[in-house]
């Protein structure tokens, strides 16, 4: 048996650093969820059609190589955008649910347990995960987390315009009819709203302790 941490919540929210810091913490295997939504998004665009092309979207998770994922190219606020639009379609997210699933249950390299981060991995991926945490901040910090990573990457988008982006990623993520983005009834919150990353690396790791014992 392998022990999974679900970790869940919006943009930004610091779930990622978070989720990475856990899996080196506890020897476990980490697996960014959104990445591979992101990567399907790509994808479609890389082929010059709009992300909202369920066929061509269907098409690119079922062909989807998670070991062949540009991350660089999937950073990107477009690669974003395009990930929450192809992250509706039930079809796109059948052909990823598996894939997760077998992640989590059979980490790579012989690991004793794995983290997921995502926006339905307590919900829907791993509903039995033993230890759940949705991370959370406010909307206006998590878009100056991400301007500032932006910026730092050379992009001239205005942290205005990142508020308004984030704000609308949430309301789809939230109001979707497939797999909205919500706390498992059994999750801790985590606000990172005033938390370091540290800070909040200690809060999580007391939580899943409890949880292993």
């Amino acid at each position: 048996m392998t022990f999974t941490i679900a970790i869940d919540g919006p943009a930004a929210a610091g779930k990622g650093t978070l989720a990475k810091k856990l899996a080196a913490h506890y020897g476990f295997a980490y697996l960014d969820t959104g990445s591979l939504y992101r990567a399907v998004g790509v994808a479609v665009q890389v082929q010059g059609l709009d992300p909202s092309n369920e066929t061509a979207a269907i098409a690119a998770a079922r062909a989807l190589d998670a070991t062949k994922i540009d991350e660089k190219a999937i950073r990107t606020a477009e690669a974003g955008e395009a990930a929450s639009v192809v992250a509706v379609m039930q079809p796109v997210r059948d052909a990823i649910l598996q894939f997760q699933r077998d992640f989590a249950k059979n980490p790579p390299n012989g690991s004793k347990g794995a983290v997921l981060d995502g926006r339905d991995i307590g919900t829907v991926v791993c509903p039995e995960a033993p230890a759940k945490l949705f991370v959370t901040a406010s909307p206006e910090i998590r878009a100056h987390r991400r301007w500032l990573e932006l910026k730092g990457s050379g992009s001239a988008i205005s942290e205005a315009q990142v508020l308004e982006e984030t704000k609308e990623r949430d309301r789809r993520d939230t109001e979707r009819a497939t797999s909205p983005l919500r706390p498992a009834p059994d999750a801790h919150l985590l606000d990172t709203s005033n938390l370091s990353i540290e800070a909040a690396f200690g809060e999580a790791v007391a939580i899943i302790d409890k949880s292993m014992r």
